[in-house]
């Protein structure tokens, strides 16, 4: 694997141009793609083109390039979260038209939620959950119920680090959330009033894989004065359960997810 003068690898300046696009930027001039990746111009475009020839990037009529399809078919290939995400859809359709707010689909990756799958609604308030948008564990109620179900090692290295306070009522104290997570492992699912948007509440429940780990969260973003938790969590719980048995867990259900059986 060849390396630049700086000493990185070409895998890693094609992760910065891979990575550069967002929603907020789609699409952009190989100079513009330059200057957020803060590779040379030279390299950009080097990379660019032989991007554009194995139709990794495509380009527009104007000039602009942008991830191109053959990206998201090789990206598919294999995925697990492509079987996840086609196991969940017909059950957060239903979680969906019952709430009648965002619901999403979230994973454990590093120390944060990745959203696979949202589904969204009319009358869906202040939400910044997004698929393929990432959100700090400690700071949503799916990766609360993400965190509450990973192994103690590792919940121990998320509460050693620095965890940033969004609002009033974002837990960062380590033995408060050490107590909390323990909750949450109990009943089986997590409600977060406003932790990263006042307006908001966020009510999460886990989703089980065919080895009875938690591989996923189920949750829906309502709005704080229309948290009705006993109406909600058996709506979530029961799709959740749905999707389980769908990737093949067969396991008992505990605290909680029992209630909504």
């Amino acid at each position: 694997m060849a390396n630049s003068a700086s000493g990185e690898s070409i895998i890693g300046r094609f992760v910065k141009i891979v990575s550069a696009f967002d929603d907020r930027h789609p699409s952009m001039s190989v100079a513009e793609l330059g200057r957020r990746t803060g590779l040379p111009v030279t390299t950009t475009y080097r990379l660019v083109n032989d991007l554009l020839v194995e139709r990794l990037l495509d380009r527009e009529p104007g000039g602009n390039v942008h991830i191109g399809t053959r990206m998201w078919e090789l990206v598919s290939r294999g995925s697990k979260m492509v079987g996840l995400r086609e196991a969940a859809l017909p059950f957060m359709e239903d979680v969906q038209a019952v709430v009648q707010h965002s619901t999403t689909l979230g994973l454990l990756d590093s120390d944060e939620v990745l959203y696979i799958e949202r589904i969204g609604s009319h009358s869906t308030i202040v939400d910044i959950t997004k698929i393929a948008g990432r959100l700090p564990v400690h700071a949503t109620s799916s990766g609360l119920v993400l965190l509450a179900n990973s192994p103690a090692e590792y919940q121990e290295t998320v509460l050693a680090r620095p965890l940033t306070k969004f609002t009033e009522t974002t837990l960062t104290d380590p033995p408060q959330l050490r107590r909390h997570l323990a909750e949450i492992r109990q009943r089986g699912y997590a409600v977060m009033p406003g932790v990263i948007v006042k307006e908001s509440s966020g009510i999460a429940v886990p989703v089980f894989g065919p080895d009875n780990a938690v591989v996923a969260a189920l949750s829906v973003v309502v709005p704080r004065n229309e948290e009705n938790v006993p109406a909600r969590v058996p709506v979530l719980m029961a799709s959740a359960r749905g999707i389980s048995r769908a990737l093949g867990w067969r396991g008992e259900l505990k605290g909680a997810l029992r209630q909504s059986h």
